[in-house]
């Protein structure tokens, strides 16, 4: 019972749409009609983006270039600028929460190098705000973008345009809070030789692969595809949902986070473009309003427990 519960905890937005699925199930009979809930490229595509990341990091290509950025450092400011936009530009590539689960810890670990306790906190922060504003620079930049881009088919370059103001809002507002940091001056350690372990290369691939993400999507395009079959729930969503996405898109994601979010409302609205603002905008609140918000809290309390 105590792995049970351990699991739940580890994986608990698993855990929580697995049930909802199965429960969805009790009110639309299993069929075959299910395999046409998932959006199969949505899977593939993440697959393939994670697949990526850890051959990335396992040949410590990321490492070899942020220690090569931070050579170049020497005060507190641009200390915490390059670990801030290290987390714009990655997230733009290997997705926000790749993104933080790198380099969290790695800004965490410099900080407590040079003696700023005191940043921990404001650093990991300004990187959560920089990798969910990175990750709308592309479609393939976090997982509900992802889902978006799959689904409503909007071409590459519309995806930018549609976020660009926001982007831009968001990149000032960095650059403003950046302003703030201190400007002393800091000593970086020597740092050891990196080296590339390519035993067993093919297997750490492998099996560095979040496949619970992937189980999660899976479960939540069958609730999704469910709740569209009830006739009471698919007649309430497209009451409310249609004609205030970004409204909904927000408040959503505060709730459930901006991946179900993303699912839930491009189930019963084809307003594509006001629900790729709604879910992006909703990223930045609560703790489970994205999942890299969450994995920020979660390296935090557990590097810094004690702090």
């Amino acid at each position: 019972m105590a792995k049970v519960i351990d699991f739940f905890k580890d994986e608990i937005v698993f855990s929580i749409s697995l049930i909802l699925a199965i429960v969805s199930c009790f009110f639309v009979k299993p069929n075959a009609n299910y395999f046409s809930y998932i959006n199969w490229d949505t899977i593939m595509l993440l697959f393939v983006i994670m697949l990526i990341v850890e051959v990335l990091k396992n040949l410590s290509i990321f490492e070899m270039l942020v220690r090569k950025l931070l050579s170049k450092i020497s005060n507190t400011r641009q200390l915490v600028l390059v670990l801030v936009f290290i987390c714009f530009l990655s997230s733009i590539f290997i997705t926000n929460d790749v993104s933080l689960i790198i380099f969290v810890p790695f800004a965490i670990l410099a900080l407590k190098k040079v003696g700023r306790l005191d940043l921990i906190i404001l650093t990991v922060s300004l990187q959560t705000i920089a990798a969910n504003v990175g990750c709308m620079v592309l479609p393939i930049g976090a997982p509900h973008n992802i889902v978006m881009f799959t689904v409503s088919k909007i071409p590459f370059e519309s995806f930018f345009f549609i976020l660009l103001p926001y982007i831009v809002a968001s990149l000032m507002f960095l650059a403003i809070l950046l302003l703030f940091i201190p400007k002393s001056g800091i000593d970086l350690p020597k740092m050891s030789e990196i080296s590339v372990d390519t035993k067993n290369f093919l297997k750490r691939v492998l099996f560095g692969v979040d496949y619970f993400l992937l189980l999660t999507f899976i479960a939540l395009f069958v609730l999704i595809g469910n709740l569209e079959n009830i006739p009471f729930f698919n007649s309430l969503f497209r009451q409310f949902i249609i004609g205030n996405e970004v409204l909904w898109g927000v408040l959503a994601s505060q709730i459930i986070s901006n991946v179900p979010a993303a699912i839930l409302l491009s189930g019963f609205s084809t307003n594509y473009e006001s629900i790729i603002v709604g879910i992006n905008i909703g990223g930045f609140g609560t703790l489970i309003a994205s999942m890299a918000n969450l994995i920020s809290y979660k390296i935090l309390a557990r590097e810094c427990g004690d702090f």
